[in-house]
């Protein structure tokens, strides 16, 4: 196994596990970064199109795996038209909803409604403009999928109060990853209820405890308050300003219970998803490195007023591929020659299919 012990995948000795890397650097990234932004800006955000396809070309190019590395194909007119239309759509929705307000109202109701659809379209444009070894992915989710992936699911984990969040975080992995393909080869997650729920009691816990201290805290400012007021003091706006820092680790508690869930999901999801039934993907990521991956970058990115910004994206790129792996069954350039034998091979003719990015 590179760059871990095999015992650690679970998996037959005689599978040959493989891990992402990524290359890229911040000095590298800076360059294509500052331009994109200084573009974007002179050019009142038509640039930002080409920013983007810049962008991912660079990422995805930096990322390997088993010596091969991925590739963006998405043309710069594409997202410029998707963004287009939707801002369109916006900016007719308020001028509408300004002289009248019923149409207005209407076409909101129509842009909800299609949100489950642009989520779809979203997703498989981002699949198919991907390729590894010169063959591209697909995503064959359709509208109902995305409804009951990130709509239901939403509800359901609310008025549960997070106790379903697990079911419906199982859903989202099964639309997410179960719809997705290469080479017209099929990934299937199958994360057990176990499995998920044991990564939620942490954060289910650290929920809890930022409830009781989020109750402390309103209690000792109401009662604080009332003694001032009772006294006449002059001093409310300090107390006020006081309470107010005080709620910050409440926040940072929400903060790191919603990243160490979120990689809880990821780790357990990955892992039990196989590919063309044969293969193993792998996720080992470390929640509280993680958590504290994505806190420091926001720190250092407000600090430093968004120049550190590409630092913290290589940083994170970096981190995922370091803790996300693939075990395959038999020799990888057979396996590979074989699924591009029978895939779909980069063509030109593809860029005209599914042509718009929606930004979803």
């Amino acid at each position: 196994m590179e760059g871990s012990p095999q015992p650690r995948f679970g998996r037959p000795a005689e599978y040959t596990g493989h891990r992402f890397s990524f290359s890229g650097t911040a000095k590298e990234y800076f360059g294509i970064w500052i331009v994109n932004v200084l573009l974007t800006i002179v050019t009142l955000g038509i640039y930002s199109a080409w920013a983007k396809v810049r962008r991912n070309r660079y990422f995805y190019g930096n990322t390997k795996l088993a010596d091969g590395r991925f590739d963006y194909h998405a043309r710069p007119k594409q997202i410029l038209i998707g963004r287009i239309l939707v801002v369109g759509y916006l900016i007719l929705y308020n001028i509408l909803l300004r002289f009248s307000p019923l149409l207005g109202g209407l076409l909101g109701l129509v842009f909800i409604a299609a949100i489950p659809w642009l989520i779809a379209r979203g997703l498989r444009f981002s699949a198919r403009v991907t390729s590894y070894r010169n063959v591209r992915f697909d995503f064959t989710g359709g509208y109902w999928g995305a409804v009951r992936a990130f709509f239901l699911s939403s509800l359901v984990a609310g008025i549960s109060f997070g106790l379903l969040a697990p079911v419906a975080s199982r859903w989202t992995l099964r639309y997410t990853l179960g719809n997705l393909r290469y080479g017209g080869k099929v990934f299937s997650p199958d994360p057990t209820i176990g499995a998920l729920y044991r990564v939620w009691v942490l954060p289910a816990i650290l929920t809890v405890a930022g409830l009781f201290l989020f109750g402390i805290l309103i209690a000792g400012a109401s009662a604080g308050l009332a003694a001032m007021k009772a006294e006449a003091s002059s001093g409310e706006v300090a107390f006020i300003l006081l309470i107010y820092l005080l709620f910050v680790p409440v926040l940072l508690i929400y903060a790191v219970t919603g990243l160490l869930y979120s990689a809880g999901i990821r780790n357990a999801g990955v892992s039990a998803t196989t590919f063309d039934d044969r293969h193993y993907l792998y996720s080992d990521m470390p929640r509280w490195t993680y958590a504290w991956v994505m806190i420091t970058n926001l720190v250092v990115t407000i600090v430093t007023l968004g120049l550190m910004r590409p630092w913290a994206a290589v940083r994170l790129a970096r981190f995922h591929a370091d803790y996300t792996a693939i075990v395959f069954d038999g020799d990888v350039g057979e396996i590979f020659s074989d699924i591009k034998d029978s895939g779909s091979a980069v063509g030109s003719e593809f860029m005209d299919i599914e042509g718009i990015d929606f930004g979803f």
